[in-house]
């Protein structure tokens, strides 16, 4: 059953004229410790290839597409007003990411996350055809 919320949920791509709006709404998320940190500039970056779920122009969700490769991008910084987390909206968002991705002819979609369940509810899992995984190796403490 669909929460009726839901349909007044609009997802449109960002633009640099978001920035402020974008930086108040994920700060919390960031405070949280739920997304990495991001200066002005590489969030001004992000926002060529982001997108916005609003509810009458208010933000209530972000996510972005960072494209490394044609063979490779990343999902970053998606965060989703917790009030309204569990109706879609996250999905929605990781949805336009993996079709730009498509638009763009990019091979392989990754996200690093720590909400493994969401994502594997919206297709990603550990491994890719020819059972290939991704690894990691923490250089510092810090980011």
């Amino acid at each position: 059953m669909q929460d009726h919320q839901t349909s007044t949920v609009s997802i449109r791509a960002a633009g640099a004229e978001d920035l402020a709006g974008v930086e108040a709404f994920i700060a919390p998320f960031v405070e949280g410790g739920r997304i990495l940190p991001r200066t002005s500039d590489e969030l001004t970056d992000l926002l060529r290839t982001g997108f916005l779920a609003e509810i009458d122009g208010r933000i209530v969700g972000f996510a972005a597409l960072e494209v490394y490769s044609r063979k490779l991008a990343e999902i970053r910084s998606l965060c989703v007003d917790p009030a309204l987390q569990g109706q879609g909206i996250g999905r929605r968002l990781a949805q336009a990411c993996v079709d730009l991705a498509r638009e763009r002819n990019v091979f392989e979609v990754m996200v690093i996350t720590s909400s493994e369940s969401f994502f594997r509810g919206c297709g990603f899992d550990f491994t890719l055809p020819g059972e290939k995984k991704a690894l990691f190796l923490q250089t510092r403490d810090e980011h």
